[in-house]
């Protein structure tokens, strides 16, 4: 097993920092995460005109920011002038690694631009053990795995996950045909367009072959429970305080690499 992976029970993943009041990949949002407890983050990566790898999800500052532009369009100067919410500057990945020791960050790479920084900031920090690369594109991911080699986690691309759909659905006797994987979970959505993905046939199909399996974004306590009586590893939710909560009634909490009240951070909490 990977070291990214390497906890007892389900992984709870706050996404984006997770929803506590604080604006979406601010550090505010992700120390009031690790205040919580939790020990695993979700964020995003994109690369400034200069090449700066920023936490940031949207390709526009627009949505989120006090500025507007393309975030890979503008040098790091100026992107470092907006503020998330109106209030959070924009943190970079290497700031939030540092920030926090003790965590590990599954990191979605946006954009090509953004893939050589991203590996270039897990070498510079040796943060090899730290950081599991996914997306929504198999060029980005085949580039990160290109760059960095089997030492950093990476999930499946999407060809990846639709092959390892198929092969849940297929006969027994063809479950453990093709190509071993190159990556070391599936993160992957319920459902996809209308279509369900994630089903016991899928997590038992992904288990066979060495995968964990993580899904997003998932908010409703009772499809937590449905999901983690299907046996997936991980959560990503915004209400992170709703997966901490169904955790904690079945026991899983400890076990998924959390403990509240013991997090190392740099940062003073506000």
């Amino acid at each position: 097993m990977h070291p990214f992976l390497d906890h007892r029970g389900p992984l709870a993943f706050a996404h984006r920092g997770g929803d506590l009041g604080h604006p979406e990949n601010s550090l505010a949002a992700f120390e009031a995460a690790v205040a919580l407890g939790y020990r695993y983050l979700e964020t995003d990566v994109h690369a400034t005109a200069d090449g700066v790898l920023v936490a940031f999800h949207d390709t526009l500052l627009d949505r989120v920011t006090d500025r507007t532009g393309a975030v890979a369009e503008l040098p790091w100067q100026t992107v470092r002038e907006a503020r998330i919410g109106g209030t959070e500057p924009i943190p970079l990945l290497e700031e939030l690694l540092d920030a926090f020791p003790d965590v590990r960050f599954n990191v979605d790479v946006k954009a090509p631009a953004a893939v050589e920084p991203l590996v270039e900031v897990v070498r510079r920090t040796d943060a090899w053990d730290r950081v599991c690369v996914g997306g929504f594109s198999d060029s980005r991911i085949a580039a990160v795995r290109a760059a960095a080699g089997p030492r950093l986690a990476t999930s499946l691309g999407p060809r990846e996950v639709a092959r390892l759909r198929l092969r849940s659905l297929a006969g027994p006797l063809l479950r453990g045909a093709g190509a071993p994987w190159a990556g070391v979970c599936a993160q992957v959505p319920e459902r996809h367009r209308g279509i369900p993905v994630v089903d016991r046939a899928f997590v038992r199909a992904a288990h066979r072959s060495g995968l964990q399996v993580h899904v997003w974004t998932v908010d409703d306590p009772d499809r937590i429970r449905a999901l983690l009586d299907l046996g997936v590893d991980g959560i990503m939710a915004d209400r992170i305080d709703v997966l901490k909560d169904v955790l904690g009634e079945r026991g899983s909490w400890s076990d998924a690499g959390n403990d509240a009240g013991n997090g190392s951070s740099t940062v003073p909490a506000e």
